[in-house]
């Protein structure tokens, strides 16, 4: 005789519905290692959960979305297919095409899991139906509307998509980012000083933090920097930054910063095609204790390389020599490429006491290894 007691437990899956926040995505494409889904911030998302492109259903969602290839350009909209077989990469069933169409091998189904399109807690070998759906995800990453594979699903993604206004009106109202531009931190004789350091030091190709260590990526990232050591400089930029703007995150952010990292001026040069992609200052390991940024500008002789905050808008903000642009390190940011001159910025983290133990247990866990040799001046 069996009870309800010996029957195995219905599977739980996630639900996303309209307004919920996109998780954020990471996970291997044919070319890159790791792509981050929210990077595309500031676009319409159409993201098919397919699980297989060797399945019937699968494959007439795919043709749907290759006779709808013009809408995706990664400008308006992209694309991101879903797979959970191994035989989509291996037998070359589906491919990535740029602009606009990207396709995520979710072999170990944690994207699927995070979206509801697998069974929470369900190993990779588990053999549960799949959830196959469509997914829109709007300009500021929150969900749209989901469609369950049906007859009519292909159909209802795409005429909504025809329907949406462009990215930069969405909503009819312009959604500000949460950053805080403040006065006159350094004065104009200070900026021309430190630009001074930095043309005759030349400054060095630095490059982006991935899986714990530097990397040069001159597509993603161009800038030459170049590192402040005199105490006597560090000790004058500390003062202003904590007479100036410290107390402006603790009156809006409820945060005591008292550590400042990196002492770096900046150079984004129209010769060199310097921009900085979208990218988030405090991903896991040992950038996680970040928690502001802060972008002074130096100078204003330069055209392009704005700061931009695609997951809120698409406008830029070029504050004059100066001035900082104040912002949590967790907000999705770019540079756009300067097209003329140079722009000079100065451009140290923040942080306050709780994350120095974030950053210490991080050094521990990677053996003392870290980004630079200086422990993080206190201001």
């Amino acid at each position: 005789m069996s009870s309800d007691l010996d029957a195995p437990s219905a599977p739980s899956y996630v639900r996303l519905t309209a307004g919920d926040p996109l998780p954020w995505l990471r996970q291997r494409t044919r070319e890159l290692p790791k792509c981050a889904v929210d990077a595309f911030a500031g676009r319409y998302l159409v993201i098919c959960f397919y699980a297989s492109a060797a399945d019937a259903r699968a494959r007439a969602a795919l043709e749907a979305m290759l006779r709808n290839r013009e809408k995706f350009d990664d400008v308006r909209a992209s694309f991101f297919g879903i797979s959970i077989d191994p035989g989509d990469e291996t037998e070359n069933r589906v491919r990535d095409h740029d602009p606009g169409i990207h396709f995520l091998w979710d072999f170990d189904r944690s994207v699927s899991r995070l979206c509801g399109s697998v069974p929470r807690g369900r190993g990779r070998g588990d053999t549960t139906a799949v959830r196959r759906f469509w997914l829109i995800v709007d300009p500021t990453l929150h969900v749209l509307e989901d469609f369950p594979f049906s007859d009519e699903s292909d159909a209802a993604v795409f005429a909504l998509l025809d329907r949406l206004s462009e990215p930069a009106a969405y909503g009819g109202v312009e959604i500000p980012a949460p950053v805080l531009i403040l006065p006159n931190v350094f004065e104009p004789e200070f900026c021309r000083h430190l630009i001074g350091l930095h043309d005759s030091a030349g400054g060095m190709e630095t490059g982006v933090v991935r899986a714990d260590s530097h990397v040069i990526d001159s597509g993603f990232k161009r800038r030459r920097d170049f590192e402040i050591s005199d105490p006597a400089l560090m000790k004058e930029i500390g003062d202003r930054i904590l007479r100036r703007v410290a107390p402006e995150i603790r009156k809006l952010f409820f945060m005591q910063i008292t550590r400042m990292e990196r002492y770096l001026i900046g150079c984004y040069a129209a010769e060199h095609g310097g921009h900085f992609m979208p990218h988030r200052d405090n991903e896991a390991g040992l950038t996680a204790h970040r928690r502001f940024a802060v972008s002074v500008n130096l100078n204003a002789d330069f055209e392009g390389g704005v700061v931009k905050f695609p997951e809120y808008n698409l406008k830029g903000y070029k504050a004059p020599p100066g001035w900082a642009v104040v912002f949590p390190c967790a907000i999705l940011h770019a540079v756009s490429r300067v097209t003329k001159g140079k722009r000079y910025a100065f451009l140290p983290f923040v942080y306050d006491e709780s994350a120095v133990a974030i950053r210490e247990e991080n050094l521990r866990r990677l053996g003392g290894a870290a980004l630079d040799e200086k422990e993080p001046a206190p201001v």
